[in-house]
């Protein structure tokens, strides 16, 4: 269909892929050869490639198909600028104005071009901002355009007169350094990035779309044209088909308004009846279908669900009807497609129902279904995957290859046999002593915990995350790891070698006998820990610090505090206190 491929073509170009923008706008062209919002958002693509002479073809394709429109000469004066031809650019502009005069983005361009053509190329600006000059000429709307996060701005009016304000005084740049847009837009005009969180043509504003951020159809916009009164006319006679029309329309309304009723009340046949009879006397509305799928979902009749709500899709796009309406029909689909899935593959349809539906709505509510059924599909391929048989055999596997000493292979082999037995600790517990031999050190500390919190009881799980805080300098961390798995079991030999280990380092920290490269990469990783931080922000903590520099009686006083002393212990182990 036409409207899937030009989805498509949306989705890539608001991604940057142009190239792949213009395949499959292309199909829909092929399918929809009528439609002059396809040759739009392909001349868009083409810009964005500065392949201006492809880009003016379908300007004046959308322009031919849709003369009243005033995006089209929006694309048409971006096409004729890529090209130099200012003068042809602003004849555009200003024929798009004259269909609609409060475009702000067509003014701004048409302000652009016009300076633009006055000013000869090797001028430079004379403004003492550092930033001046990248706020003049057409390519800054382009780029502007062209980026995700800006593209919205461009809709927002007081945005739109502050870029206008930058291009008349670029002096005035300070003046705007506390909006956030304004950073944004000044790393996207710099090629950095300016912005925590998440393009489009040349000299265009952005591209309009059937969902939120694409283009649709606008209606039709007259220009205003004084005309002199003129004389009532006589009444008209309303023909009979009209006025049945409209009787059948209200009768359709009222019978919806039954139903609704019927549906609150849990009547579900009476609710069905009313809104059939709905869709007989109109077919215009889709509501009327959407809410009979609605009861039909009530009901657990799933399958007449979809196929109420296959049918308000096909026929909202028949009618171009509101896109909310067509996402909630998406939705419905998806959700029944949820209440009937039995295996993991039965959840395909009902996430590309969902899927579909964003693109037609960004509704909250969708996305939460979505995210839903991916979770519900991956925890059943994970339970259709499970074999505990299968999961010791590659467990073995990889116990091969380690004393082989072929840790990635091992790693290879524990991960499979996870995917088959996912809460057996032992196999996280190898793969954390692969991860050590390979010396990725958050990965089995993470594979470590993990088998912990599977087994609180399981020593080795204890041994390997505390040889692990130990490689990585953590010995106050690691000597809490040994002991508590002593807890467990007292007489652990690796158990009790890792505290001695552990106490011996603390010991030399604390006594200042190590390297200060040593000292002072341990002290950077102790600045670093939460626990540290609040130790050394404490008023309390402070003076005690105070105390052991300026007056060591006080000093001992401190120390019989079980809370200060545990304190205290914690920055030497970190190398933050030395005892001397």
């Amino acid at each position: 269909m036409a409207d899937e491929a030009k989805a498509k073509g949306n989705s890539a170009f608001s991604s940057g892929k142009f190239d792949e923008a213009i395949k499959f706008f292309s199909e829909a062209i092929d399918l929809a050869p009528t439609n002059h919002v396809l040759y739009s958002n392909r001349s868009a693509s083409y810009a964005s490639l500065h392949q201006y002479s492809k880009a003016l073809e379908d300007a004046k394709k959308t322009v031919e198909l849709k003369p009243d429109w005033s995006k089209g000469y929006s694309r048409l004066g971006a096409a004729y600028v890529g090209l130099g031809s200012f003068d042809e650019a602003i004849n555009s502009y200003e024929k798009g104005l004259e269909f609609d005069p409060n475009n702000e983005a067509l003014k701004s361009a048409l302000s652009d071009v016009r300076s633009r053509s006055r000013v000869p190329p090797s001028s430079s600006s004379s403004s003492s901002s550092p930033f001046g000059n990248i706020f003049q000429g057409p390519e800054l709307w382009a780029k502007l355009t062209a980026d995700p996060t800006t593209r919205g701005y461009l809709q927002q009016p007081d945005f739109v007169r502050m870029i206008q304000d930058l291009q008349r005084n670029p002096n005035n740049f300070n003046l705007y350094l506390k909006d956030q847009r304004m950073m944004n837009a000044l790393g996207v005009l710099l090629n950095i990035t300016m912005r925590s969180g998440a393009g489009n043509d040349e000299e265009m504003p952005p591209m309009d779309r059937d969902m939120p951020e694409m283009e649709v159809e606008q209606p039709k916009k007259e220009v205003p044209v004084k005309k002199q009164p003129e004389p009532e006319p006589e009444p008209m006679d309303i023909p009979d088909e009209e006025k049945e029309a409209k009787e059948r329309k209200a009768h359709a309304q009222k019978e919806k308004e039954l139903g609704n009723a019927a549906y609150k009340k849990k009547d579900f046949d009476t609710a069905i009846e009313h809104y059939s009879k709905a869709i007989e006397l109109d077919d215009t509305d889709i509501s009327f279908i959407t809410n009979r799928a609605a009861v039909y979902l009530e009901m657990g009749k799933y399958e007449e669900c979809i196929k109420d709500c296959d049918k308000a899709v096909e026929r909202g796009r028949e009618l171009r009807a509101d896109f909310k309406m067509v996402a909630r029909a998406l939705t419905r689909k998806g959700t029944a497609f949820v209440k009937m899935a039995k295996a993991s593959k039965d959840y395909e349809p009902a996430i590309e129902a969902f899927q579909k539906a964003l693109t037609e709505h960004r509704n909250p509510d969708t996305l939460k279904k979505l995210n839903d059924a991916e979770k519900a599909k991956k925890d059943l391929e994970q339970q259709e995957y499970f074999d505990p048989k299968l999961a010791d055999e590659e467990r073995e596997k990889g116990n091969d290859f380690f004393k082989q000493q072929k840790y990635p292979e091992a790693v290879a082999h524990y991960t499979e046999a996870l995917r088959r037995n996912p809460k057996d600790p032992r196999v996280y517990s190898n793969r954390a002593a692969c991860y050590t031999k390979l010396a990725a050190m958050p990965e089995g500390l993470k594979d470590a915990e993990k088998c912990l919190e599977l087994d609180p009881t399981f020593t080795k799980g204890y041994t390997r995350k505390g040889a692990i805080q130990f490689f990585m300098k953590e010995f106050d961390k690691a000597l809490e790891t040994y002991q508590e798995g002593l807890k467990h079991d007292p007489n652990n030999q690796e158990l009790l070698d890792g505290v001695r280990r552990c106490v011996e380092q603390i010991n030399r920290a604390g006594r200042g006998d190590i390297s200060p490269e040593d000292l002072k990469e341990r002290q950077a990783k102790a600045m670093h820990d939460p626990e540290v931080q609040n130790i050394l922000s404490d008023p309390v903590m402070r003076q005690v610090l105070q105390d052991f520099q300026e007056n060591p009686k006080a000093a001992q006083d401190h120390l019989k505090s079980p809370e200060v002393m545990q304190k205290i212990q914690k920055l030497v182990a970190a190398g933050i206190v030395q005892i001397k």
